[in-house]
């Protein structure tokens, strides 16, 4: 069985990051939606980013009868850590997919061999000791 893996802390950061270079004015409802995690969540994200001067959070509503809708911007600083964090992000990715093709190759050498005992010497000797070969 395999098991899914949530996503890590740094990976939520970057998927923040991701989606709201973008361009699109989101709010903290939006971005939980899209990325799937709670408001409360989102919420100590943003403002742990804000804290890191990754992104900046801008009011644009300009009514004064209406909540201030809130926009959040991608700063310089926030657009060079999104480009680490994918970086790193991608080499753990690739380390995983070689680890996985290693343990594929394993498995079916594995395989290659016991079909190979099979049809030489061992299939050769339950043969010999009364075995039946499916011939008639």
């Amino acid at each position: 069985m395999t098991k899914i893996e949530k996503p890590t802390l740094t990976e939520d950061i970057l998927n923040i990051l991701r989606l709201l270079s973008s361009g699109s004015d989101l709010s903290q409802r939006d971005v939980s939606s899209h990325l799937e995690i709670s408001l409360g969540k989102t919420n100590y994200l943003l403002k742990s980013l804000i804290k890191k001067n990754l992104i900046k959070a801008m009011n644009f509503s300009r009514n004064r009868g209406k909540l201030g809708k809130v926009r959040y911007i991608l700063t310089k600083k926030g657009l060079e850590e999104k480009v680490s964090l994918m970086y790193h992000f991608l080499k753990k990715k690739e380390s995983e997919y070689n680890h996985i093709r290693e343990e594929l190759a394993k498995l079916e050498g594995q395989s290659v061999s016991q079909n190979q005992e099979v049809n030489s010497g061992s299939g050769l000797s339950y043969l010999l000791k009364g075995g039946s070969d499916g011939k008639k």
